[in-house]
């Protein structure tokens, strides 16, 4: 059964079949640390469940606003256009937390927090915190990560 561990310390995604490491990744999550209260920008901790994936078979690059494709696809001039722009790209893994309290329900809910796995610019530096509480990863690795783990894949977070 696989399950991912993501470590905020390391700023790594591991997936894991069984006992077996299968995948390491360089991550980015919140440069505003870890917590779990809506509207801190910070990643939540504890186990998760991916709930919902989203964008199979878009193209690298793709942009998504609120969880649906706009039809661009992210280039250097379409930054330079929307230089504020939080940039969704790829794949999306909808975390939902299963621990009511400390990330499932109130004012901690992952879900409702919209906490994602997803793909980010290439130029975006990872190993480092730099979003606002989801997980970046580069694009050809969402991709790869999307389509090796199947909807309600545990995944664990901690600091």
């Amino acid at each position: 059964m696989k399950n991912i561990a993501i470590d905020l310390t390391t700023q790594t995604l591991v997936l894991y079949d069984g006992a077996q490491r299968l995948r390491r990744y360089s991550v980015s999550t919140s440069k505003f640390g870890p917590g779990e209260e809506r509207d801190s920008h910070r990643t939540p901790r504890g186990r998760h469940l991916v709930r919902a994936k989203i964008g199979a078979g878009a193209p690298a690059g793709a942009v998504f606003v609120r969880r649906r494709p706009t039809g661009e696809v992210w280039s250097p001039e379409l930054q330079a256009r929307f230089p504020g722009r939080d940039w969704i790209l790829t794949r999306i893994l909808w975390l939902s937390g299963c621990e009511p309290g400390r990330n499932r329900l109130g004012r901690v809910d992952t879900m409702q927090r919209y906490v994602y796995i997803h793909g980010t610019p290439d130029t975006a530096p990872m190993g480092t915190p730099g979003s606002i509480g989801c997980i970046r990863m580069r694009n050809a690795e969402i991709v790869e990560l999307f389509d090796l783990v199947p909807p309600y894949t545990e995944v664990d977070i901690i600091a």
